[in-house]
């Protein structure tokens, strides 16, 4: 980062009205202990003591420093920010479940579904097909996602696995299911209407497994991104895809 790039004005306006901001960056030594007695002399003016921390004199002299690097936080989804988030929301996801749910022959159906909604999310993915839902063997689907353009293209293989339920969550058992199914250079999709267990969720991004998870709120917002918003907008995809 360059000397004009660590403070950045920033026009912003409100109300018709411009205002300026600054967003700044720094960063902190990575120096254990500042004594007091060097805060004192800072005060008096005095900052190249013989309190002063010997990284903070070395920065002085050099322009060199080593800075506290903090390891990146691996957070995990809990039940309630994987569920819908407005009215809206909630009235689609519903809509989705009741379709198949309610008549016993979709209810397999909702493994197309799926598929679907995962390349409505993205466009990269290029191609799926899928399982005989008898022996999916813990993957209702595999496909392959693109990665980069047509001209310079890595094509990457991923499994996928559905769930299409009201208000219960998966667990570890569906979970490892699909992680234990993933082959080399292979990622998972698992998309369920309700919402992985926190245990679940935990292990899948503790442990670093390739595994998206797709919740109840994410399909909804999918959808309503999507442009099936409304229930005959909805009904209509629905109907035409997976009858």
């Amino acid at each position: 980062m360059g000397q004009i790039e660590d403070l950045v004005a920033i026009w912003k306006t409100k109300s018709n009205q411009r205002f300026q901001n600054y967003q700044a960056s720094f960063s902190i030594l990575n120096i254990n202990c500042i004594s007091r007695e060097w805060i004192n002399d800072l005060l008096s003016g005095n900052p190249l003591s013989c309190n002063a921390p010997p990284q903070w004199v070395h920065w002085v002299k050099t322009g060199e420093y080593s800075p506290l690097v903090a390891p990146k936080a691996r957070k995990y989804r809990t039940k309630f920010e994987q569920q819908p988030a407005s009215d809206l929301e909630f009235k689609i996801l519903n809509m989705l479940i009741g379709y198949f749910k309610n008549h016993k022959d979709r209810e397999y159906a909702f493994q197309k579904c799926a598929a679907e909604i995962a390349r409505l999310m993205d466009k990269n993915i290029i191609y799926y097909e899928l399982n005989r839902w008898f022996r999916d063997g813990g993957r209702d689907a595999t496909g392959i996602y693109r990665i980069g353009t047509q001209d310079a293209t890595i094509l990457v293989e991923f499994a996928l696995e559905a769930k299409c339920k009201s208000n219960r969550g998966s667990g570890v058992k569906e979970t490892s299911r699909l992680i234990s199914r993933l082959r080399y250079r292979q990622f998972g999709i698992f998309i369920t209407t309700s919402y992985v267990s926190e245990q679940a969720y935990q292990e899948i991004v503790e442990d670093g497994h390739p595994v998206m998870i797709i919740s109840g709120g994410d399909i909804a917002k999918i959808l309503i991104h999507a442009g099936y918003n409304t229930d005959e907008i909805l009904n209509q995809w629905l109907r035409a895809n997976f009858p």
